[in-house]
């Protein structure tokens, strides 16, 4: 009761005046997986391709798309109204895979587009017959010219293409949520995204276990002491500070001013040691003098140490009187 649907439309900007030429769309059906694609030969025929897809998502729960909370059912919805006809995508769930590939996928691959995800993530690679997107629009005027339906076989394949990456691409996400710790999943940064999201949806054991897992895989040097940090203030919120300390102390070594901030709250508010979280606050202003930061954050960092340090000495004066 899900379905897969991509357009291919007229124009690739949107508005009132564009509208989808064809519509694939798949599901999986008890004899397999079942792709059809709705093509109209002349405007004219709008109407009849927008029934079809009504019968075809008759009984359908959801729909799977890629970027098409933005673009493909606003588009169809539109071209429902305009043609006086109910739109079979009001009362069905949405599913736009593009928000969740830029949250798992972002970190790693620098284009999260539907090809370049099919081709990184999936290992699918088109064949010749596929055809750029941005020529679809200008392919189909030159067909409504010619009456020439050949050239059109490239938009079909790009557009088939499309429907069965998108049933590939669900499934294999929905692997990944299900079983985030799969050893089938090769690469830490993607770890690391998982981490992110189930910190995200509040799960804290999935989020804790992934952040483990991710700082003992072959990280990038950047994205590991950016993980670090960010497994640090977790375990802050947990209150788990026994760990977190063990991390500020590593990325302390590391000369991270964050690090030696956190130590000094944790040494003078929490054990209430104020001569240690003094040094903690010193050595955090020697590494700022001997660093290379833009002005801005020089200037709030020394700042807030310059704070804090008065502070420190205030109270550890008044400790001496006292």
């Amino acid at each position: 009761d899900f379905i897969f649907l991509d357009t291919e439309t007229s124009g690739l900007s949107g508005g009132t005046g564009t509208y989808a030429f064809e519509v694939g769309l798949g599901r999986f059906t008890d004899q397999g997986f079942k792709l059809a694609q709705f093509f109209m030969r002349h405007p004219g025929e709008e109407p009849a391709l927008l029934a079809g897809l009504s019968q075809f998502m008759n009984g359908m729960k959801a729909v799977v798309t890629y970027n098409g909370k933005s673009f493909d059912i606003p588009l169809l919805n539109t071209r429902y109204t305009l043609m006086g006809m109910t739109s079979p995508f009001s009362d069905v769930d949405h599913f736009d895979l593009l928000h969740l590939a830029r949250r798992l996928w972002r970190i790693r691959l620098e284009s999260r587009s539907l090809s370049s995800v099919e081709q990184e993530i999936l290992g699918v690679n088109r064949s010749d017959q596929e055809v750029p997107g941005y020529l679809i629009p200008e392919m189909y005027f030159d067909y409504l010219k010619t009456k020439d339906a050949r050239p059109m076989a490239g938009i079909f394949y790009h557009n088939a293409i499309d429907i069965l990456s998108l049933a590939g691409l669900f499934s294999h996400m929905a692997f990944l949520l299900h079983d985030p710790h799969s050893d089938k999943i090769q690469y830490g940064e993607d770890v690391v995204a998982l981490a992110r999201f189930f910190e995200s949806l509040g799960d804290i054991t999935r989020a804790e276990d992934l952040y483990e897992k991710a700082l003992i895989s072959n990280l990038p040097e950047d994205l590991y002491w950016d993980t670090l940090e960010r497994f640090s203030f977790f375990l802050k919120r947990k209150g788990d500070w026994e760990s977190a300390i063990k991390l500020w102390e590593i990325a302390a070594k590391n000369n991270a001013l964050y690090a030696h901030e956190e130590l000094a709250k944790y040494y003078e508010h929490h054990v209430k040691d104020l001569e240690t979280a003094r040094n903690w606050t010193l050595a955090a202003k020697t590494i700022l003098q001997q660093g290379y930061l833009p002005a801005y954050e020089f200037n709030r960092w020394q700042e807030q140490l310059d704070h804090r340090l008065d502070r420190l000495d205030r109270r550890l004066e008044n400790q001496e009187k006292s």
